[in-house]
């Protein structure tokens, strides 16, 4: 059958080339590509052709691979990332992140969002703080991470679409949020108070060197895991239990489960694990500046 014009593909790329970009992205990332994500790579990646110039996925895999495209492995794997999220998304989770944290009272507090997108989940996490402690001053700690570099800049920005916060109560609004007059009329920024809270840091997973250090009180790490495979996750997680107080909570996505990968965790309530008695005896207890 003849293609129309338009389903004529500007650049040619095919299942070898496609079978490479997952092999590629696997190896930077961890992340595991589904056979059915084919069309959403070319899409993504052809971006990435007219932006340097090069008019063949060849020619622009082999670059890339000999090292001849600068930062272009940033802008990649930037490309292939997934950054869905939202403010309280997965709201039961902040409950209970508000319970445990205000039994600790007296206590320099540091928490880990692992996979910290455009920001939401990381500010989630400071207002919960702000919240249980009744102060723009909580004690304590977050350190939001994630491996694309466009959407850490967004997050240390703080700025979103008035519509983002909508869902959420009017006093929270207007607690923790500045609206823009103006030219800047439809967006909201995050107080200065909830952005001193929290440190943004570009992190991979899976780099050997993790550039941060525990203990931790709590690790978000939601939604992450399903792009990657379970000798993948198991890895993972084995480097989380090092990180963690002896009591500390480690949130999963709503489609995870980690009881299948790693026996050093229980389930503590709905995609919330703890450490087992086990590993809770042996916890990290020097505090540490994360």
């Amino acid at each position: 059958m003849p293609q129309t014009r338009d389903t004529v593909k500007e650049f040619d790329f095919n299942a070898k080339d496609f079978e490479r970009v997952r092999a590629m992205i696997y190896k930077r990332a961890g992340i595991a590509l589904a056979d059915s994500k084919q069309e959403m790579v070319y899409s993504r990646l052809a971006r990435r052709l007219r932006a340097t110039g090069i008019n063949s996925f060849v020619r622009y895999l082999d670059d890339l691979e000999a090292g001849r495209l600068g930062a272009e492995w940033e802008a990649f794997t930037n490309a292939l990332t997934t950054n869905l999220t939202s403010f309280f998304r997965e709201a039961h989770h902040f409950p209970l992140l508000a319970e445990h944290i205000k039994h600790k009272r007296g206590e320099q507090l540091n928490l880990w969002c692992s996979a910290s997108s455009t920001g939401e989940e990381p500010y989630s996490i400071a207002i919960t703080a702000c919240e249980a402690f009744n102060t723009l001053t909580p004690p304590v700690h977050i350190i939001a991470t994630d491996i694309d570099t466009n959407v850490l800049n967004t997050a240390a920005n703080g700025v979103y679409p008035i519509e983002r916060i909508e869902k959420m109560p009017m006093e929270q609004q207007r607690r923790f949020f500045l609206r823009g007059k103006g030219d800047k009329a439809g967006l909201v920024r995050v107080r200065p108070e909830l952005r001193q809270l929290i440190t943004f840091r570009q992190l991979n997973l899976l780099e050997d060197d993790w550039a941060i250090r525990g203990p931790f009180d709590a690790i978000f790490c939601r939604n992450v895991m399903i792009y990657f495979d379970k000798a993948t996750q198991r890895k993972i997680l084995s480097r989380f239990v090092p990180l963690m107080r002896s009591d500390a909570l480690l949130f999963a996505g709503h489609s995870e489960n980690f009881l299948y990968v790693s026996d050093s965790l229980k389930l503590r309530g709905k995609t919330v694990y703890e450490l087992d008695a086990a590993h809770r005896s042996a916890g990290a207890k020097a505090p540490q500046r994360a």
